[in-house]
C-alpha cells in the first residue's frame, strides 16, 4: 500500500505542484533562517574558544587572581619547588590601549607578559617568534635568549591590522604611568582579539605590577593525580602560614583554582541570551510556516474532495487517506528542509562576513569567524522542518480520513458550517498566562518562550470561532453582491480558517516583536536622558578594563575646571570586579552620588540609614543586571572584590565570625549595603555605583578615567570640546562627545543590534503574506464552477472579481483584528517577561499605534489585492467551459 500511496504523492507533485509548492519554500525559508543563525553562533563561540584555547595552551592546572592586583609571584616560587610539578609557566595579562604615534588612532588591546622559556611547552601560540627583519640584532637573532629583549613587543595578526604594525615600528602603550614605547620585533600564532605578547619582566616592570602575576599555568609530572596534588597543595599552604588546624585546606588570600576554559565560559554566559532569542526569532518563520502548510493542505484536501471520494468508493480506508496527505506533506518537509540547510548556509556565511559573529550585539570581538557546521544543531533544525510541515497537515489529513466517500461524490458533506469548537483555543490561551508566571529555567525564559507559542496556537486555534463571531454581527446588507460575499465569508468556515491562519500568525508575532523593539527603544532613549545629565563628556580609555591604564591626571583637571565655558565638573572612576569566574565582571563606578543616590535612575525604595553601625555602613547602588544576575535585594550586604590588603578591608573593626566572612577578607573584599537598586542599559551583566567620598576612603584611589562637563550658557559645545582636546595634548588622547552624539550613538547601536530582528520580523510578515496569496489562489481556482455558474445567472466578470474582493476582504479584516490583539497579549508576554529574565532589563509597555496601523494595513491591502488578482485569472475563463465540468 505504501508503494501506491507514494506513487499517488508524486502523481499529485507532477500535475499540480503549485498546491505545495509554496509550503516547501516556506519551510525552506524557515530552516534557513533557523540553520543559519545556529551556524553562526556556533562559528561566532567556536572562534572565540579556539583562539583562547590556543593562548591559554593545556596545562593541567591553572592558579589565578581573584581580585584586580592579581597574586603574589612567591606562589610561583613554591610551585618550582614541589616535586609533583614538571613546569610552571607565569602569565600577566593587562587590558590597554596602543598606538604607532600619537596622532594615530588608539585601539584596544591585551598585553600578556609571559616566560618565554616556560610557554612554548604549554602554550604554544604564545611563544614570541622573533622577525630577522627587526631592527635589533637581539630580535633578528632566533636563539631563545633574544625573547627576552625588554623593547621587544610581539603581536598577533588581529593586532598587527588593528594598529597598521609591521616588523621594525615603534609601538606606544598606555600605562598609569604615562606611554611605554617598545619595538615590534615578531609575532605570536595566537589568534582572537588584538594581542601583544612582553616578556614577563618587562610587562612587570613597564606597567607597575613587580612581584603580580594574574595566572600560573601548572604542567604536573607524569602519573601525579591532579586532585590529589590540589589537597596537598592547599594543607601545605597552610602549614606554611602556621596555622595547620586553626583553618581549613584552602589557598592563599586572592587565589583559585580556574579552568582554562573560564573565558570561554565568561562570553558564552554574555551573549547566551542574546543568542538563544536570535533562534527563538528564528523559529517565528518555520513556526509561520507551519501554518502556510496548513492552509495549503486544507484548501488541496477541500479541492481534491472528488477524487479522494472516488478512491475511498474504490477501496481506499480512511487510515490510507490520511497517510496519504501526511506522505505528501513529509514530502514537503524533507525537500524544504534540505533547500532550507543549503540556503542557510548562503544565509550565514553572508552574515559572518557583513555583520560579524555577534549579528550587530557587540559581544564579539574581530573580523569575520570561519564558518563553522554544528551537525546535531543543523539536524535539529532538519527535523523541525520536517516536524512543522507534517504538524502543520495533521488536521487536514484528518479531515481526509473523515470524508464520506459516498457524500462527497453527489457534493454533500465536504462543507462544514457547524460551530468551531472554542474550548482547545481557549485552553491553550490559559496555558500560555500559566507559563509566564514561571521563572526562568537556567536563566533563560524557556517557560516564556512556552507561553508565546501557547498563545500563538490558542489564537489560531479560535480563528474559525472568532472569524464567525465577527461577521455574524453584520446587519443584513440590501446590495446583493455584499450580502452573498458575507454570507459565503461567514459559512465558508474552513475555507476561512485556512486563509486567515497564516494571517494571524504572521501579524501576532510581527506586532509582538515590533511592540518589544519600540518599548526597549523607547525606554533606552528616556534613560539616556536621565544618564547623560552633563552637556560634554570625555574619557580615557574605552571600557573598565583598560581604565585601570588610562587616568586623567589632575592638572589637565584642574585646566579643563578653569577652561572657558565650563561651568561645572564631574569625575568618575571604573574599575572591573569580578564576583564569578564563570560570569564577564561587574563595572564599579566610583562617582558623586549625593546622601540618597539622587543622580541614579533609581527603581523602587531605598534602604534606610543605620545609624548605629559600627563601622559606618558604606552604601552603594547595585544595577539592575546586577541584582537579578547575583540575587541581591535592597539592604543585603555584599563584600566587593576590590583586592585591598586584609588589615584595609575593615578598619577599626574586628574580623566577623564564619569562614564567608573571613574568606572575604582574605580576598580583601570590602563589605558594603546594598541601599537601592537603579536602572543601567549601558551594561547587560551589572555595575555599583559608590559615591566618590566613599570609594576613596575605602582604596585611597583618588584617580579618575571620565569626566562629564556642565557648559555655561551660550558656551557652544563643540569649541569646549576643541579646547578639552587641546588642554590634553597628545600624550592624553581622549574620547569625548557631547549628549546629542553620545544620545545619536547610543540610538545607532541599539538599531544596529536589533538589526537581525528586523529581518526577521520582513520574513515572517513576507511568509504570511505568502500563505495569503496561496491560499486565496487556491481557493479561487476551486471556485471556477461556482465562477461559471454566477456568470450563466448574469454576473459579469468585474462582478465577480468584486465578490470575491469583499469575501477576501472580511475573512481579512477578521484575521487582521485578532491579529492585533493576539500580538499585543504576546508582546506583553515579551516585555515583561522574556525580556527581564533573558537581559534583566525591565520596561515601561510601548504601543506604537501608527507603526501597527500601518503593519495591519499593509497586510490586509496585500491580500485583498493577492485575491482581486487571482479572482480576475479564474473569471477570466468562458463561462460554458467552467460549467461543462459538471456535466
Amino acid at each position: 500500500m505504501w508503494r501506491h500511496l507514494i506513487r499517488l504523492s508524486l502523481a499529485e507533485w507532477r500535475h499540480h505542484p503549485w498546491r505545495h509548492g509554496v509550503a516547501l519554500l516556506a519551510v525552506a525559508l524557515g530552516v534557513a533562517l533557523a540553520s543559519s543563525v545556529q551556524m553562526i553562533n556556533a562559528s561566532a563561540l567556536g572562534e572565540f574558544a579556539q583562539a583562547l584555547r590556543s593562548a591559554n595552551g593545556q596545562p593541567d592546572a591553572v592558579l589565578a587572581a581573584t581580585g584586580r592586583d592579581g597574586l603574589d609571584d612567591a606562589l610561583y616560587a613554591r610551585l618550582v619547588l614541589d616535586d609533583a610539578v614538571a613546569l610552571v609557566s607565569p602569565v600577566l595579562d593587562i587590558d590597554t590601549q596602543g598606538r604607532l604615534a600619537p596622532d594615530s588612532a588608539r585601539v584596544a588591546l591585551r598585553v600578556t607578559g609571559v616566560d618565554a622559556l616556560a610557554v612554548g611547552q604549554i602554550a604554544p601560540a604564545l611563544l614570541p617568534r622573533p622577525d630577522p627583519r627587526a631592527s635589533s640584532a637581539a630580535a633578528a637573532d632566533a636563539s631563545p635568549a633574544s625573547v627576552l629583549d625588554q623593547d621587544a613587543a610581539y603581536l598577533n595578526p588581529a593586532a598587527r591590522k588593528a594598529l597598521g604594525a609591521s616588523t621594525g615600528d615603534a609601538l606606544q602603550l598606555q600605562s598609569a604611568s604615562g606611554w611605554q614605547t617598545l619595538r615590534v620585533a615578531g609575532s605570536v600564532a595566537a589568534g582572537g582579539a588584538p594581542l601583544v605578547v612582553l616578556d614577563i619582566a618587562a610587562a612587570q616592570t613597564r606597567f607597575a605590577r613587580i612581584g603580580r602575576l594574574s595566572r600560573l599555568d601548572v604542567r604536573l609530572q607524569p602519573g601525579v593525580v591532579l586532585a590529589d596534588w590540589q589537597a596537598r597543595f592547599e594543607r601545605a599552604g597552610n602549614t606554611t602560614r602556621g596555622s595547620p588546624t586553626a583553618l581549613p585546606p584552602s589557598l592563599p588570600p586572592g587565589v583559585r583554582w580556574a579552568q582554562a576554559d573560564d573565558a570561554v565560559q565568561q562570553v558564552s554566559n554574555l551573549s547566551r541570551a542574546y543568542r538563544v532569542n536570535l533562534g527563538v526569532l528564528a523559529l517565528v518563520a518555520l513556526l509561520v510556516g507551519g501554518f502556510l502548510v496548513y492552509s495549503v493542505v486544507s484548501l488541496s484536501v477541500a479541492q481534491r474532495t472528488p477524487s479522494l471520494a472516488l478512491l475511498g468508493v474504490l477501496g481506499m480506508a480512511a487510515q490510507d487517506r490520511r497517510n496519504l496527505v501526511l506522505l505528501e506533506s513529509t514530502l514537503v518537509g524533507l525537500l524544504g528542509s534540505a533547500l532550507g540547510l543549503a540556503a542557510g548556509a548562503g544565509l550565514a556565511a553572508a552574515a559572518l562576513r557583513l555583520l560579524g559573529g555577534d549579528l550587530g550585539g557587540g559581544y564579539f570581538a574581530g573580523g569575520a569567524p570561519t564558518l563553522m557546521w554544528p551537525l546535531g544543531a543543523l539536524a535539529a533544525c532538519g527535523v523541525l522542518g520536517v516536524a512543522a510541515a507534517v504538524v502543520g497537515a495533521w488536521w487536514p489529513a484528518r479531515q481526509a480520513a473523515a470524508l464520506s466517500p459516498a457524500l462527497a461524490l453527489k457534493g454533500l458533506g465536504g462543507l462544514n458550517t457547524g460551530a468551531a469548537p472554542v474550548w482547545p483555543g481557549l485552553a491553550l490561551l490559559a496555558a500560555g498566562g500559566g507559563l509566564a508566571l514561571l521563572p526562568p529555567v537556567g536563566g533563560l525564559p524557556l517557560a516564556a518562550y512556552a507561553a508565546v507559542a501557547a498563545l500563538l496556537a490558542g489564537g489560531v486555534v479560535l480563528v474559525p470561532a472568532l472569524v464567525q463571531a465577527l461577521l455574524a454581527r453584520q446587519g443584513r446588507p440590501q446590495h446583493a453582491l455584499l450580502l452573498l460575499a458575507l454570507r459565503r465569508a461567514r459559512f465558508a468556515r474552513q475555507t476561512a480558517s485556512a486563509t486567515v491562519a497564516g494571517v494571524v500568525a504572521s501579524l501576532a508575532l510581527s506586532v509582538a516583536i515590533t511592540v518589544m523593539v519600540a518599548s526597549f527603544r523607547s525606554a533606552v532613549a528616556d534613560w539616556l536622558d536621565s544618564a547623560l545629565p552633563a552637556d560634554l563628556y570625555a574619557r580615557s580609555a574605552g571600557n573598565a578594563a583598560a581604565a585601570d591604564q588610562a587616568f586623567l591626571p589632575p592638572a589637565f583637571v584642574a585646566r579643563v575646571a578653569a577652561l572657558p565655558g565650563v561651568a561645572r565638573l564631574v569625575g568618575s572612576r571604573q574599575v572591573a570586579l569580578s564576583f564569578s569566574a564563570q560570569q564577564p565582571a561587574v563595572v564599579l563606578i566610583a562617582r558623586p552620588l549625593g546622601p540618597d543616590g539622587s543622580n541614579l535612575p533609581l527603581l523602587g525604595a531605598l534602604a534606610p540609614v543605620v545609624a548605629d553601625a559600627a563601622p559606618a555602613e558604606v552604601a552603594v547602588y547595585a544595577s539592575e543586571p546586577a541584582a537579578a544576575l547575583y540575587g541581591w535585594r535592597v539592604g543585603d550586604r555584599i563584600h566587593l572584590p576590590l583586592g585591598l590588603p586584609v588589615a584595609a578591608t575593615t578598619p577599626g573593626a574586628a574580623a566577623a565570625p564564619g569562614a564567608a566572612a573571613q574568606s572575604a577578607a582574605q580576598a580583601g573584599a570590602v563589605p558594603v549595603r546594598i541601599r537601592g537598586i537603579w536602572r543601567d542599559y549601558a551594561r547587560q551583566f551589572g555595575a555599583i555605583a559608590i559615591d566618590t567620598a566613599d570609594y576613596q576612603r575605602l582604596t585611597g584611589d583618588v584617580r579618575i578615567n571620565d569626566l562629564a562637563l556642565w557648559l555655561a550658557p551660550g558656551a557652544a559645545p563643540a569649541t569646549v570640546e576643541a579646547a578639552v582636546r587641546l588642554a590634553a595634548g597628545p600624550d592624553l588622547p581622549l574620547d569625548t562627545a557631547s549628549t546629542a552624539s553620545l544620545r545619536a550613538l547610543s540610538l545607532k547601536i541599539f538599531d544596529r543590534s536589533f538589526a537581525v530582528t528586523y529581518y526577521l520580523q520582513a520574513v515572517a510578515i513576507a511568509v504570511g503574506l505568502v500563505g495569503v496569496a496561496a491560499s486565496l489562489s487556491a481557493q479561487v481556482l476551486a471556485r471556477r464552477k461556482e465562477f461559471g455558474l454566477l456568470a450563466h445567472l448574469g454576473l459579469t466578470r468585474r462582478q465577480v472579481v468584486v465578490l470575491v474582493g469583499l469575501e477576501s476582504a472580511a475573512w481579512l479584516l477578521a484575521g487582521t483584528l485578532i491579529g492585533l490583539l493576539l500580538g499585543l497579549g504576546m508582546a506583553l508576554v515579551l516585555v515583561k517577561v522574556v525580556n527581564p529574565q533573558s537581559f534583566h532589563w525591565t520596561m515601561p509597555l510601548l504601543v506604537p499605534v501608527p507603526r501597527l496601523a500601518l503593519l495591519a494595513g499593509t497586510v490586509l491591502a496585500a491580500g485583498v489585492a493577492t485575491a482581486l488578482w487571482s479572482a480576475r485569472r479564474a473569471a477570466g475563463r468562458p463561462a460554458v467551459l467552467a460549467v461543462k465540468e459538471d456535466w
